[in-house]
């Protein structure tokens, strides 16, 4: 290793990183029990939860292209704690929501400052690293997520069986997002004059969605499809047609541990800005792991693709952010990664939506083969036209 490399863990990085971890825990230690929430307090039925909950993901979605622009007009670290001061507010409403309607408002736009916050917070941790460990740097930044996603739920899920409260996690959730607005308003970034005025007189698409990367922005879209199948169908293909209960959150769990050995595993490839390098890598690992899935059904294969999928994806989300950031001009840091944020979005969202059309009118496999030859037509998109579609605009040399 180069003793003159500049440090990668610094102390805002470090911040930001606890903060990331923070804001994904508050988040995901009420996922899993939402619906019940829903339905001992209010007497939800399912498709009245469905729509309650999604009303979230469609919000954040719709804020996320605003919130590059906004990264990129205003002083970052002004939108970062407004967003993040948003977002620890909203759980106090849950507190305070005392009928299915207020709730659904609540969580409808909670969504929004989640959306912004998720960009605000990554765009910072871009200029708080140092440039020469900056693509080592993102890609051990998803780890704080990772973690997050890997734990929360769990917690969240022990302190619910021994407690019975719900007001509790709320508590909870509102306490551990207020603690990491103070970590992240306890971080000190570099002066970014604002360009607001300039932005004004010359609006485009290019303010809400990084055109330079619309390649990368449209494969992403594909892996983004098969993950959202997998996430939402996998708990009734597995019991309907593979014959496994209560299996799901040992699945998610070994996808996570996967995402987290990724991370590690393709530190030195990230360190050397083998970036194309470890998209490769990651795209054909997941290829691995979802044509496994659906073509040797089995307990050892079921978990085995569990495994592999989050290897996988572990090594191309920071690869995706990686070339999409540097395509960008350091202006554009904050639409690249709404941008590829929003291209997932949209191939979950398809997932979701295709995955669901295709189960009604075939069967649960046939959605899964989709997600099989969807994913292999993404793997063949990147070799055959989007890395070459990279390599062509990258503007930093630091990566390959």
């Amino acid at each position: 290793m180069n003793e003159n490399m500049e440090r990668l863990w610094n102390k805002n990085y470090c911040k930001v990183m606890a903060a990331n971890f923070s804001l994904f825990f508050a988040f995901y230690v009420l996922t899993p029990l939402l619906p019940l929430y829903l339905s001992e307090h209010f007497g939800a039925t399912k498709d009245v939860i469905g729509l309650v909950l999604s009303g979230y993901t469609i919000t954040a979605l719709l804020m996320r292209p605003f919130s590059g622009y906004m990264v990129d007009s205003f002083p970052r670290k002004t939108v970062l704690i407004a967003s993040f001061t948003a977002f620890a507010v909203f759980f106090a409403g849950y507190l305070a929501a005392s009928t299915l309607l207020l709730f659904t408002i609540v969580r409808t736009l909670h969504g929004g400052p989640f959306g912004a916050l998720t960009v605000a917070n990554s765009t910072v941790a871009i200029d708080v690293l140092p440039s020469s460990r900056r693509t080592e740097g993102i890609g051990y930044y998803g780890l704080s997520n990772n973690l997050a996603m890997a734990i929360a739920p769990t917690v969240g899920i022990f302190i619910y069986r021994y407690t019975h409260s719900f007001e509790l996690l709320f508590w909870i959730a509102l306490i551990v997002a207020v603690a990491g607005l103070a970590v992240d308003a306890s971080v000190r970034i570099s002066h970014q004059p604002s360009t607001v005025k300039h932005h004004a007189s010359t609006m485009s698409l290019d303010r809400f969605f990084l055109v330079r990367g619309w390649l990368l922005g449209l494969n992403m879209v594909a892996f983004g499809f098969c993950f959202g199948v997998l996430s939402n169908y996998l708990a009734i293909y597995s019991k309907e047609v593979m014959g496994i209960t209560g299996g799901t959150g040992t699945y998610f769990m070994l996808c996570s541990v996967g995402l987290i050995l990724s991370r590690l595993q393709g530190g030195k490839a990230l360190r050397q800005g083998r970036v194309t390098h470890n998209a490769a890598t990651g795209m054909v690992i997941s290829l691995v792991g979802y044509t496994l899935f659906i073509l040797v059904p089995g307990m050892v294969s079921y978990y085995a693709s569990a495994l592999l999928i989050g290897l996988g994806n572990g090594h191309m989300w920071p690869a995706f952010q990686n070339m999409t950031i540097s395509v960008a001009p350091n202006s554009q840091r904050g639409t690249a990664n709404s941008t590829i944020l929003v291209s997932w979005d949209v191939g979950m969202g398809l997932g979701i939506l295709l995955g669901g059309i295709i189960s009604e009118l075939a069967s649960y496999s046939a959605a899964f083969w989709t997600v099989a030859a969807v994913n292999a037509a993404g793997v063949a998109l990147f070799f055959l036209r989007t890395r070459r579609f990279f390599l062509a605009r990258n503007l930093n040399n630091s990566v390959k």
